[in-house]
């Protein structure tokens, strides 16, 4: 921790030379990602905690780290002996890192933080906070670059396209269905941001960011042009071919500020406040006419076509085949005395779902944790501090897989040993929220904060509650989370679509004991159409034997036992035909009637 008390000394001092009281170090990059480049990470560089979420104050005296509950304990570990305070957010008389640095500094301090790494939204919402308290927010310094001495460059990896046998629509055709949804705003142009928006768009895909294939890149589409802004270095001459053929032309990546102060008066920019950049919204020329609303690509993009869908289908059967070879090995080597670290058995499932010839690696970093650590909601496992699994207790696995053909992120909790009547009480609780949303039908309209109280309602008839959200987009051959929807308490006015695939994750943790979620995907689907209007569903995709011996019986109504005896047969009979006799007939016994 000394390495990160003399970074926060260096920071300090160029803080100093620059007249600024704090600075603001968020989690997110240039192009606002979840899960950035390595030079991006700066909050982690900074501070030592390297979750996916959080925000790093410094003053010049006092630091401190803002999370969410996912991340408490994680954060806790990390950040011992470093200096730096844990700010737990949404917790009672927990202040707001505006609230404390009303707290800290007099009225006239400055605040700075680099405007290129922060969404408009968000910067301009701090600013009108602090501005109450008298304190100036400075957007244009990347202090960080003046202090991190050996930082990364920007990844080099070549990009490659993301076949429309896959992908169901050529560049083209996505770029004109981008083009209609402007319109429909009122709009005529809009500036690419988010590299995931940009991937989806052009058909292509990358190397730069750990576990989603997605490359580091600015876009513009316009009524007569596309343009996509990427380092030349990085387009092979088929990527090239393919886009110069669907109209699109091929810009520098440094290229982006000098063409947007030359935007004519006649464009009109549909701008995505939460999905631009606050230094790329200051370079819009004043004569050029904004549009707010949410992003025409992020819009498009959660509604999957009709090959993607059929494609997802293919790929959770062979995804649920992979995990259940994966449940078998575990168990019978456990069985043989064996023993696995949380960190190796990441690593095998890696391997078995590496035998598929359309696998391109994990979606996100393999939650295992064993006992304790499985109450730990974003746990990562060390290679030199992970448990040792034996068979005994519960285990929690979060994982998935990216495949050419679809994006897969499944939780399955299982014993490896006889239950507790406790564990058994708990986890059917989760049970019982994941089967009302699964079976919830709902009117054309709804939104995922609507629904979010059927996961947790028989949790909070027993004082019960879990501390993240209980759904989240996912992408396909893309980022594992992905906007606009969700399913969560916080109100997020976009509702669920057709064709959106979403999380039903709901879950329960027990500090130092156990953690318990049980995740599928989901895709909204047409239920029913009456006099009162269109009404819709989930149709669950994922296929994976839930654990019996966890389950009560005598907890669920009739409608949720023949909902959970369905989905366990047709888990058998749609991965049966994939696997071995012997595989197969060790599948039957997991997935027999409760």
């Amino acid at each position: 921790m000394s390495t990160i008390i003399e970074r926060l000394a260096l920071l300090r001092k160029e803080m100093k030379a620059a007249g600024l009281s704090a600075y603001i170090i968020p989690s997110s990059d240039a192009h606002l990602s979840e899960y950035t480049p390595d030079r991006f990470k700066s909050r982690a560089w900074i501070s030592g905690f390297n979750g996916s979420a959080g925000t790093v104050v410094v003053t010049l005296d006092k630091a401190g780290l803002w999370t969410d509950s996912r991340y408490f304990l994680q954060a806790g570990e990390q950040l011992k002996d470093s200096s730096i305070e844990l700010f737990k957010m949404g917790v009672p008389g927990v202040p707001t890192i505006e609230g404390f640095l009303a707290a800290e500094l007099p009225a006239g301090a400055v605040v700075g933080a680099d405007g290129a790494c922060l969404s408009f939204a968000e910067a301009d919402d701090t600013e009108r906070k602090l501005a109450v308290y008298g304190i100036e927010y400075r957007l244009t310094q990347d202090l960080i670059e003046r202090v991190w001495a050996d930082r990364p460059a920007l990844p080099d990896q070549p990009l490659f396209l993301h076949p429309e046998e896959y992908s169901g629509a050529s560049a083209k055709e996505r770029i004109e269905a981008v083009r209609g949804k402007l319109r429909a705003q009122g709009a005529n142009a809009t500036i690419i941001t988010m590299i995931d928006e940009l991937a989806w768009v052009f058909n292509v895909r990358g190397n730069d960011v750990s576990f989603n294939p997605v490359a580091v890149g600015f876009g513009y589409i316009g009524e007569k042009e596309a343009v996509i802004f990427v380092d030349p270095a990085k387009v092979p001459e088929e990527v090239r071919s393919y886009l110069m053929g669907n109209g699109v032309t091929l810009k520098g990546y440094t290229e982006l500020d000098s063409f947007i102060a030359a935007l004519p008066a006649e464009v009109r920019l549909l701008v995505d406040t939460k999905r631009i950049t606050y230094h790329i919204y200051s370079l819009i020329p004043a004569h050029c006419r904004k549009i707010e609303g949410v992003s025409a690509l992020t819009q498009l993009k959660a509604i999957k076509n009709g090959t993607e869908i059929a494609c997802l289908r293919k790929v959770m059967a062979r995804d649920g085949a992979s995990l259940t070879r994966f449940f078998k090995w575990l168990e019978e080597a456990l069985g043989r005395g064996e023993t696995y670290t949380e960190y190796e058995l990441g690593i095998r499932l890696n391997e078995f779902r590496a035998k598929d010839d359309k696998f391109y690696g994990d979606s996100f970093g393999t939650i295992c944790g064993y006992l304790g650590n499985g109450a730990i909601v974003h746990y990562s496992a060390q290679e030199d501090t992970a448990a040792t699994v034996r068979p005994e207790g519960v285990l929690l696995l979060d994982s998935g897989g990216q495949y050419v053909d679809g994006t897969t992120d499944i939780t399955r909790t299982v014993a490896l040993s006889a239950p507790s009547e406790e564990l058994r009480t708990d986890y059917t609780l989760v049970l019982k929220g994941h089967i009302q949303l699964a079976l919830v039908q709902y009117l054309e309209g709804t939104r995922g904060s609507q629904l979010d109280i059927l996961a947790r309602h028989a949790l909070w008839q027993q004082g019960l509650n879990y501390g993240h959200g209980t759904g989240h987009g996912v992408g396909f051959f893309l980022n594992v989370h992905e906007g606009p929807q969700n399913i969560r308490m916080e109100v997020n006015p976009t509702p669920l679509e057709l064709g959106m695939i979403t999380s039903n994750e709901p879950g329960l943790y027990r500090s130092g004991k156990y953690g318990i979620r049980i995740e599928n995907l989901v895709i909204t689907e047409l239920r029913e159409e009456t006099e009162f209007g269109r009404f819709f569903g989930f149709e669950t995709v994922t296929l994976c034997y839930l654990d019996n011996q966890l389950v009560r019986k005598d907890f669920l109504t009739a409608e949720e036992i023949a909902w959970y005896d369905a989905y366990q047969e047709r888990v058998y009979q749609t991965i049966a035909p994939l696997l071995s006799s012997d595989e197969a007939a060790w599948l039957r016994s997991k997935t027999l009637p409760l």
